[in-house]
């Protein structure tokens, strides 16, 4: 009985798609891996905390999709001082300035939760308008107005590693996609 396929090429299939994807994959593994325990340790040798949560979807998209719009330096610098600055602005509005991070408490109030949702809301607006589509920016401006990420040495840790990662990660795609010949992305 035929089932209205011919034969299976040679290279094809489920375990051809999983050895194609194997080095991108291994690449991103250990790209992402150095990069971020190098923020790390750099925040920890300077007292900051550099490595937030923000961090890795940043990393993802620089590393495995450098050539989308969302990997774009502009897209991800645009971003995320977007985000700084209405988080910031978010606190400010709120009244939250010296509220304590919402991991004391173990909640947030209606307050945070307000400034959350503005300030990540405006953050997708202007990235939209703004054609600079970056959405860990996002994450960036929860960050900061839940507190985490609070005006002093937690904000200055996260820029620091924003930094870092902003700097770094568009060099090791560009000189490791050149090395294979192709864009470095699965």
């Amino acid at each position: 009985m035929s089932t209205g396929q011919g034969p299976r090429s040679p290279g094809t299939g489920p375990r051809a798609t999983a050895r194609v994807r194997l080095v991108p994959s291994l690449r991103l593994f250990v790209l992402s891996s150095l990069l971020l325990a190098g923020v790390g340790a750099i925040g920890h040798i300077i007292g900051w905390v550099a490595l937030t949560t923000t961090l890795g979807p940043t990393t993802y998209l620089l590393l495995a999709h450098p050539d989308s719009v969302s990997a774009r330096l502009r897209s991800a610098v645009t971003g995320h001082v977007l985000a700084v600055g209405i988080g910031l602005a978010c606190l400010a509005a709120f009244g939250l300035w010296n509220h304590p991070s919402i991991v004391e408490p173990h909640q947030d109030t209606p307050r945070q939760i307000g400034a959350q949702a503005l300030a990540a809301g405006l953050t997708l607006f202007l990235l939209h308008m703004c054609g600079a589509h970056h959405p860990p920016a996002a994450a960036t401006a929860l960050l900061i107005t839940s507190g985490i990420s609070r005006p002093g040495p937690p904000l200055y840790g996260m820029l620091a590693g924003l930094a870092l990662v902003l700097a770094i990660a568009p060099l090791l795609a560009s000189s490791t996609s050149s090395a294979q010949g192709g864009t470095g992305g699965p």
